[in-house]
């Protein structure tokens, strides 16, 4: 379409099931002809700048990698189906090296220097904790593809959203009857000593208290520890299941200690996937571990009823039936955390498009737009499942999945529903100026 001087003037592609599909298709490498998006030359073609703060370095670095690789196949699919408001959709990357302070600068870097519409991707909560205050007061909206209640808590500012990924708070109620249903009713928790870790800590034992079981001991243990057989003895004889979340580079470290400290006759494990993401489940020396249960947002392993939509994401970031990269099956993924940074990036192209984004003046009306947001099915989009979303504590909830480690691969064995992870928010950003 141009106007009366042969300019071209960019129209709005709508966000439809056959867009994203075709996005979909385009970013697993089903569509590659050049030139299949033409974008606009009017001035509003310009792109539109994500700046994505990643932990490259850090004891985050294996999620940093599949968050990037995640990314770039989501902005791919994207573009190929007529970007953001008929605009493309470029992503600049700094490293925050998994740290608080560092953070905060790269969050400053892409106010400042780089000029971004937007702050994204963070997982690490110490580094969404540290680099808020940032982003609150340069105005610029943060979305967030970690897990802690920090931001449903209402701890942040109204620049901080999290509508891609579910909370701690929402997937421990949601799991905690399943556990003591089916596991046992005294557990013991194992968990890393900073806000993550505390996140398990504070919810998890009053969801299975209302599920009729106790916590009776809890073990925080420092993140970046390389040996924990020191901590072993510190969990009770009375222990009946030991709920471990671990994180970073030690964790294969962890699971291999507690089957060397426990041999076959130790108390039932249930661990949130975290304390194996990146990690290759049949390593030696996890053979114990086979039979016990992991928390998983979404499966590392393909499941026989995958919908089209999950095979068509999992062919569009590479991984292959078992979770690890097409081009490398040692390059195991962390499939139960990297899907967030995909259905953030829809959530944030739904949004620009309902405030009609046009550059940061917009900002504030971007953060409204999100805000308004309800509910989002599953399919191209959020292939993970359905999610509704909460506008006035800026989180998602959705459903929780629990596998089981069997025959050397992860089959889900229940999945929760939305509305078992769902509490009474204790906070309103709307009621925050902006």
């Amino acid at each position: 379409m141009t106007d009366s001087k042969g300019i071209l003037i960019p129209t709005k592609v709508p966000i439809t099931r056959r867009n994203a599909l075709k996005g979909l298709a385009a970013a697993g490498g089903l569509i590659a002809a050049p030139g299949f998006v033409r974008y606009a030359q009017a001035e509003s073609s310009s792109p539109i700048r994500i700046g994505f703060q990643s932990h490259r370095t850090g004891i985050g670095a294996a999620y940093g990698r599949w968050y990037e690789r995640t990314t770039s196949a989501a902005i791919k699919a994207i573009n190929a189906a007529g970007g953001i408001n008929g605009r493309p959709v470029e992503v600049i990357i700094e490293d925050d090296g998994t740290d608080a302070g560092r953070g905060a600068e790269v969050v400053a870097k892409f106010a400042k220097q780089h000029k971004t519409d937007i702050v994204y991707g963070t997982l690490f909560s110490n580094v969404v904790i540290g680099s808020a205050p940032t982003a609150g007061e340069l105005k610029i909206p943060y979305y967030v593809v970690s897990e802690g209640y920090h931001v449903a808590s209402g701890k942040l500012n109204r620049w901080c959203l999290q509508p891609g990924i579910t909370d701690v708070r929402a997937q421990v109620t949601s799991v905690a009857p399943w556990v003591a249903a089916n596991l046992g009713k005294k557990i013991t928790m194992v968990f890393p000593d900073y806000a993550f870790g505390y996140d398990h800590r504070d919810y998890l034992p009053p969801a299975l208290e209302k599920a009729g079981a106790e916590v009776v001991a809890k073990i925080a243990i420092p993140p970046t520890e390389s040996s924990f057989t020191k901590y072993f003895p510190q969990i009770p004889s009375e222990t009946e299941v030991i709920y471990h979340v671990m994180v970073g580079p030690a964790v294969l470290t962890f699971v291999k200690e507690l089957g060397e400290f426990y041999g076959s006759n130790g108390p039932k494990l249930f661990g949130f996937i975290d304390s194996l993401e990146a990690v290759d489940i049949n390593s030696p020396g996890l053979e114990y571990i086979d039979g016990s249960h992991f928390w998983e947002g979404s499966p590392r392993y393909s499941q026989p009823n995958d919908t089209d939509a999950e095979k068509a994401y999992r062919a569009a970031v590479g991984i292959d039936d078992n979770g690890a990269s097409v081009d490398d099956p040692k390059d195991v993924s962390t499939a139960a955390h990297m899907f967030g940074c995909w259905e953030t990036l829809y959530v944030i192209k739904q949004a620009m498009e309902d405030a009609g984004y046009k550059g940061p003046q917009d900002r504030a009306k971007l953060v409204e737009a999100t805000e308004a947001l309800t509910k989002f099915a599953e399919g191209p989009e959020h292939p993970q499942g359905p999610k509704i979303f909460n506008g006035k504590i800026h989180q998602v909830f959705g459903i929780q999945n629990i596998s089981k480690l069997e025959g050397g691969r992860l089959n889900v064995v229940h999945k929760t529903a939305i509305e078992d992870g769902m509490y009474e928010p204790e906070a309103d950003y709307t009621t925050m100026p902006l």
